[in-house]
């Protein structure tokens, strides 16, 4: 470059966050603001800068994939054990005359109540489902 020895001064107004950072991370290194945003900018504009964004921005898409993928695995057993539960219960509960199931729908307040108690205690504590059910579900001929 030919201008090499002759710097230009440049303006820059920055967020007092970054202005924050800016000055903190120069006097850790020791070196002039100047000269970390001079090679900040230089970084940035940079045709491996681009490169290197990108590959962060893929593996970023990467995890994200993942956790979709963990949380797609995670609706399907909450989905399949409601319909488990769904089909015990109607096959094994029979209908209960009026009297018994007025008394029957009390019970089944207090019940619920306890219920979610349980299932808040659950997961403030774990373990999850998730890691209770194998992935490696070996099919019955059955």
């Amino acid at each position: 470059m030919a201008n090499r020895g002759k710097k230009k001064k440049l303006t820059v107004y920055l967020d007092p966050d970054v202005e924050k950072a800016l000055t903190e991370f120069a006097a850790r290194r020791a070196q002039s603001q100047s000269m970390i945003g001079e090679a900040a900018i230089a970084s940035f504009l940079s045709p491996d800068d681009a490169e290197r964004r990108e590959a962060i921005v893929a593996k970023r898409l990467d995890q994200i994939d993942r956790r979709i993928t963990r949380m797609e695995r995670d609706v399907g057993i909450a989905v399949e054990s409601l319909a488990v539960f769904i089909r015990f219960w109607i096959n094994t509960t029979p209908a209960l005359p009026e009297p018994a199931a007025q008394a029957a729908r009390a019970k089944a307040n207090e019940r619920y109540e306890a219920f979610i108690t349980a299932l808040g205690r659950r997961l403030a504590q774990g373990p999850k489902l998730r890691q209770e059910v194998s992935e490696d579900v070996v099919q019955s001929d059955g």
